[in-house]
């Protein structure tokens, strides 16, 4: 199926009997055909309805406009949904902001070039110029916004001038830096991180020497959305590897730089696939 044919309608509402025919039998009535259709409750008794749908669109009889305008009047206001249509040849902007640590950032511009992220990267940001070279070489603009704890809102304030209108998600590939409220407050739901802990467990600084004190047989790695609240944000993505009293401080980071990349990688594939429904706390993945 090709990207250029392919919609992706989000819906989250209450459940009650008769949402997946009226939104089925309407794009059956105006020509789509529903190629894939993931959906979860909370409780089919006065709980919450999740879909996500995917559809082609080379015959519909409608134009795209007037097609989401239609879906809104007859289905989405009838079951009072929050929902969304949006198009897969319409790439996301993705901006990637990194610290010193390559391995989050590399695998990722490595999966882009390779086509696997469905995403224009528009530019790194890095508050140290180590990495400068390497993201280069990727034809990706790289910006270098060093950071101060006495000039840090002037720092953040160069980084949203240049994410402005550049940027539909801004992926934090090992940024260690805290982001103030109202960074985070103008990305809503689109800021992507990867904790290199299985939260909620060892959260802020220094997880792997954390985990070691505590003679953990797990370590593993977490993606969320970066909200106000530091470590707290909806969990995307999470993965775990077996580890035992051999290793030691340097082997436990070594190791999870592995999974940190893998689960990174996954949310944000799965956040540009439009595959996630944040809803409270938690997220709902509709997973490939």
């Amino acid at each position: 199926m090709s990207p250029e044919t392919t919609a992706r309608l989000l819906i989250r509402c209450h459940d009650r009997p008769g949402i997946v025919a009226a939104v089925s039998g309407f794009l059956y009535n105006h020509g789509a055909n529903i190629t894939q259709l993931d959906q979860h409750s909370t409780d089919p008794e006065g709980g919450t309805f999740f879909m996500r749908l995917e559809f082609q669109t080379p015959h519909l009889d409608l134009s795209r406009s007037v097609l989401e305008r239609a879906f809104g009047e007859a289905v989405a206001a009838r079951y009072e949904m929050d929902w969304s249509i949006s198009y897969a040849a319409q790439k996301k902007k993705a901006a990637l902001m990194v610290s010193k640590h390559p391995h989050a950032l590399m695998e990722l511009l490595w999966r882009w070039t390779r086509g696997e992220l469905a995403a224009d990267i528009t530019m790194v940001i890095s508050n140290h110029p180590d990495l400068q070279e390497s993201v280069e070489a990727f034809g990706v603009p790289y910006h270098h916004i060093p950071v101060s704890a006495d000039r840090k809102p002037e720092a953040e304030r160069r980084a949203l001038d240049l994410l402005s209108g550049e940027a539909d998600v801004v992926v934090l590939a090992r940024y260690m830096q805290i982001l103030s409220p109202g960074f985070v407050a103008t990305f809503p739901n689109r800021i992507i991180n990867i904790h290199h802990s299985f939260l909620p467990a060892f959260a802020g600084a220094d997880p792997y020497r954390q985990a070691y004190e505590r003679g953990v047989k797990r370590i593993g790695a977490t993606a969320h959305y970066v909200t106000a609240d530091l470590d707290m944000g909806p969990i995307i993505e999470q993965d775990v590897l077996a580890v035992d009293h051999r290793h030691d401080v340097e082997e436990l980071k070594e190791l999870g730089r592995d999974i940190e990349r893998t689960v990174l990688a996954r949310a944000v594939k799965w956040h540009l696939e439009d595959r996630i429904i944040v809803h409270d706390k938690r997220t709902v993945t509709f997973r490939k």
